[in-house]
């Protein structure tokens, strides 16, 4: 890895998220995040922001085992589903663990 700048991480937040983790909504969000982090490069890329513990300037590629574009589309759909943030840094962008929607992750599949 090259540089790891922590700008575009988010600070953890404390305050307790009080959504059930059962019911239609519960359920619905789960099975999003289960289908974002439903491919082992989506897990692996996740891994690899939690153990960075900070932001991966077009790094990954070169400890993913796909191409460019494969690991573009797969940050695409971690993005979208709420997991990772990616910013802007010049002509690159940096991606970061959305700590809030992993801790929330962690709650809905612990409830089942």
């Amino acid at each position: 890895m090259k540089e790891t700048p922590a700008v575009c991480c988010p600070p953890a937040r404390d305050d307790v998220d009080r959504r059930p983790v059962e019911g239609d909504e519960a359920d619905e969000e789960l099975a999003a995040l289960a289908k974002a982090i439903g491919h082992p490069v989506r897990v692996k890329i996740v891994r690899i922001l939690l153990r960075t513990n900070g932001c991966i300037c077009g790094d990954l590629v070169g400890e993913l085992p796909v191409a460019q574009s494969t690991v573009s589309q797969h940050l695409k759909v971690l993005k979208e589903a709420g997991l990772i943030r990616g910013e802007v840094d010049g002509p690159r962008v940096c991606y970061c663990i959305e700590p809030r929607a992993l801790k929330r992750l962690r709650v809905l599949v612990g409830g089942l």
